[in-house]
């Protein structure tokens, strides 16, 4: 089996070689393999410099770069990185240091037993590390949870998790449309509608950013969230 590791990564300069080093350093359960994808959203810093000087130093690693000539949003990253995934199972991994690759086996459990087709990553469930920092950001992601939930019909405690592993042919099956923050609840509620499919959650640890470093997401963000919560998943937009 191999496991597709997206990561999009936009002003990640200072941090991507860390991120790579993490996922580097995991050995997943069964031998499985590891095929990395970064796609580089039209950075304005030193980011392609950082990833081409990683791959090139680290030659043992199976790392595909890709490019957006302008940017198009983290969404859009997840997109091309989606598309070009060759492994058996892709997992989304965002470029800084707020969840831990060490965890890929904790949701890779579920797929192994033959139980599972989409496993989510929940910060809010479970005994894992979660750093604590904004009052206002866990009711946001509690309040989109649960009006995601009151449309699909599903049970998260995370629908905004970055950790969503799901089996390649069935994320690479979804057009998916959301080319910045809208991505999450788009995935979810075009999963939710699959007839039979098996979706599970497993409870992961949390490293948080504050905006002094790096966090991107916003208020705005939060209200593209409700717009698309109910256009996917009230309104069973395609």
């Amino acid at each position: 089996m191999k496991l597709s590791i997206v990561i999009p990564a936009y002003n990640e300069a200072k941090t991507i070689h860390l991120i790579l080093d993490k996922v580097k350093a995991v050995h997943l359960l069964n031998q499985i393999e590891k095929e990395i994808i970064i796609v580089n959203d039209c950075s304005t810093d030193a980011t392609e410099e950082a990833i081409l000087r990683y791959r090139d130093e680290n030659a043992d690693v199976a790392i595909s770069y890709y490019k957006h000539e302008q940017n198009k949003g983290k969404g859009a990253a997840i997109h091309t990185g989606i598309k070009k995934a060759t492994g058996d199972l892709v997992i989304i991994q965002d470029a800084d240091l707020e969840y831990d690759p060490e965890e890929y086996n904790i949701l890779l459990k579920p797929f192994l037993m033959g139980v599972a087709d989409v496993v989510y990553g929940s910060r809010f469930m479970g005994g894992k590390p979660h750093r604590i920092l904004f009052y206002w950001h866990s009711i946001g992601n509690q309040f989109l949870t649960r009006l995601s939930n009151m449309c699909t019909n599903l049970n998260l405690t995370d629908m905004e998790t970055c950790y969503k592993m799901t089996k390649r042919e069935i994320i690479q099956a979804i057009p998916l449309v959301e080319n910045r923050f809208g991505f999450e609840p788009e995935i979810t509620a075009k999963l939710s509608r699959i007839k039979g499919i098996r979706i599970y959650e497993v409870g992961i640890s949390y490293y948080g950013r504050t905006y002094e470093e790096g966090k991107k997401i916003g208020w705005k963000d939060g209200f593209r969230a409700i717009y698309c919560i109910l256009k996917y998943g009230l309104f069973n937009a395609r």
